[in-house]
């Protein structure tokens, strides 16, 4: 029987364009306010992309943020997964254009879909080839560039995107002794397919004039839907990734930053309070595969990663898929 390497987060990096759009900017150009958009979501900006960058240009920027703080060069890399629903085009992966930009030269690369629970599934794909002795190195990004993708008439669900990327190293823990892995999950159920959805660009209805003239490109959320999945499948995440665990052992619950009320809901059913809780979302919005990985890093660049104690991570999005990972940091 193989034996299972124990395996550990060597570094994170984050990056976030320059742009920050203020709720002021949708106030002035739909029927919405800042008031509504602070009360229903907990967003009071977030970060667009400017029209020279792409996916892959956020995901260079964190991944290169990552390896410096896991002391790694892009050589020593075999592994690049990048998590992401907004690629840099369909064909080829978007890892491909970070493998060539940090000159990889040994590492294999491909891209995860499973939306906003896309860090957590790269992270997931990176841990397994560590663990089994396949990589020695293993980068997993999450990287979205979800502006370009939103009907800016939509007043429900435009307000709600931002973008971003977050990317963490993956070691043996014997070659970085932090960060531990131990354990994850990954779920879906297709039965929600179509609660967060973009009709067309895809082989079911390819892109045309008309497709496009109708907007069937922009992301369409199912709000009601989608809160009532969110708030059960983030509870029972957390639980699942704490069974056997104390409350007084967690140092940080990262959680996946898609609407604050989802996240106090979620507490408020685990009977925690909100001091342990990572959230950023009133700066970022919700960035999808990015929103977990950049929450992170930042946590662990304050100061707030404690050694010894346990970091839950926690997504959930479109398919519907969902994932958690228990770190001990």
């Amino acid at each position: 029987m193989t034996t299972r390497v124990r395996v550990g987060i060597a570094g994170t990096g984050s990056y976030v364009p320059e742009r920050v759009v203020s709720n002021s900017w949708f106030e002035e150009r739909i029927d919405t306010s800042n008031e509504w958009i602070v009360q229903r979501t907990g967003i009071e900006r977030r970060r667009h992309a400017a029209e020279h960058e792409a996916t892959s240009d956020l995901s260079i920027a964190a991944a290169r943020r990552a390896l410096e703080a896991a002391g790694t060069r892009p050589t020593d890399v075999d592994l690049i997964v990048v998590g992401t629903v907004s690629p840099d085009h369909h064909l080829p992966a978007t890892s491909a254009l970070v493998h060539k930009a940090l000159g990889a030269k040994r590492a294999a690369a491909f891209d995860v879909v499973a939306a906003c629970t896309g860090f957590i599934a790269a992270l997931k794909t990176a841990e397994a080839y560590v663990a089994s002795g396949q990589a020695k190195c293993a980068l997993a990004i999450g990287a979205e560039t979800l502006s370009r993708h939103v009907d800016f008439t939509d007043r429900t669900s435009c307000i709600l995107f931002g973008d971003g990327a977050g990317a963490a190293v993956v070691k043996p823990f014997e070659d970085c002794r932090q960060g531990e892995i131990l354990k994850s999950a990954l779920g879906a159920d297709g039965d929600g397919y179509d609660f967060i959805h973009m009709v067309a660009g895809g082989s079911r209805k390819p892109a045309s004039h008309a497709s496009i003239d109708a907007l069937e490109h922009a992301i369409r959320v199912q709000g009601r839907e989608v809160y009532r999945f969110a708030v059960h499948q983030m509870t029972a995440c957390i639980q699942e990734m704490m069974e056997g665990h104390s409350y007084d052992e967690l140092g940080l619950l990262v959680p996946h930053q898609v609407n604050r009320r989802i996240i106090d809901a979620s507490l408020e059913r685990l009977g925690w309070t909100d001091e342990k809780v990572v959230v950023n979302i009133q700066e970022y919005g919700n960035t999808s595969a990015a929103s977990v990985p950049i929450a992170l890093d930042e946590a662990v660049r304050a100061g707030r990663a404690v050694r010894g104690k346990l970091v839950v991570l926690v997504a959930f999005g479109a398919g519907l898929t969902w994932g958690g990972t228990l770190i001990r940091w």
